[in-house]
């Protein structure tokens, strides 16, 4: 069994590892494959059971060398909440995480554009925002 991209997640890919000059690989695609299929921003152990179905001799340093590649491509984005294994998320809109205490799931939080502003108004003068990275934690209240 192989793994195979759609053609827009495909052409995004070749031309975001072409720009840093690397060659899209048969594992690098498998990984950012599966992190695309199941968007549950899951840790490089989830990553690296799931490319092992479709790539059974993958190693762990494969998939995590895969995955330090994907996020100097800007591909994947890393999650670090307090401690908690890094988590890989392909949303890289602007957002915010939520993990729930009880169950450990993490959700994505969209960010309108006024609250986008009024947080880059936070920053001291003469800094620019690169890169906002807000993480909630909590329970539902159903729970």
């Amino acid at each position: 069994m192989s793994y195979s991209l759609s053609a827009p997640h495909r052409k995004t890919f070749t031309d975001s590892l072409h720009a840093k000059g690397l060659r899209p690989t048969r594992q690098r695609s498998c990984v950012y494959g599966v992190i695309l299929d199941k968007r549950d921003h899951p840790t490089a152990d989830d990553i690296y059971d799931r490319v092992r179905k479709f790539l059974p001799s993958t190693s762990f340093a494969t998939v995590y060398n895969c995955l330090e590649t994907l996020v100097s491509c800007g591909l994947v984005r890393q999650v670090n909440m307090a401690r908690s294994p890094t988590r890989y998320c392909p949303n890289l809109t602007p957002h915010a995480h939520f993990k729930c205490t009880i169950t450990g799931k993490i959700f994505d939080v969209q960010i309108d554009k006024n609250t986008l502003s009024r947080m880059q108004s936070l920053v001291p003068d003469g800094f620019v925002t690169e890169n906002i990275d807000l993480c909630f934690s909590g329970k539902g209240h159903q729970i």
